[in-house]
């Protein structure tokens, strides 16, 4: 077995199954574990996902971005981390662009993303 293949392999066997399946444009809330000293808890960060990077590697990252009294706050947290305790989609949002970086100038309406609707209420 080559070098390159054992490197494969082993972050295939760190890399996390139980996280849920989101896109650039979802609303979404990240529990990050804390260390306070000699307690732990979790930190709980809701905004949009506007980028996912290194697609699905075991360095796979992820930029939220939400806005706190008036201003942007955008975090990178790396998905298989194992500070990353759980993500839950709030929204799934529609957009046309795997990089939103064109909200960093947008505020208040225009800065919303239409949510996605997979054929909802369809009846055939």
């Amino acid at each position: 077995m080559k070098a390159q293949e054992k490197i494969r392999e082993y972050e295939k066997s760190q890399m996390r199954a139980d996280l849920p399946k989101f896109h650039v444009g979802d609303r979404v809330k990240v529990f990050w574990r804390i260390q306070e000293g000699d307690r732990q808890r979790l930190q709980p960060f809701e905004g949009h996902i506007i980028r996912i990077a290194n697609g699905k590697s075991l360095r796979t990252m992820v930029t939220v971005r939400k806005v706190s009294y008036g201003v942007g706050v955008e975090r990178i947290f790396p998905i298989h981390s194992p500070l990353l305790d759980r993500i839950e989609i709030i929204q799934e949002g529609k957009v046309r662009r795997s990089r939103l970086y064109y909200l960093r100038g947008l505020r208040g309406k225009a800065a919303r993303i239409a949510e996605r609707r997979d054929n909802i209420g369809q009846d055939e």
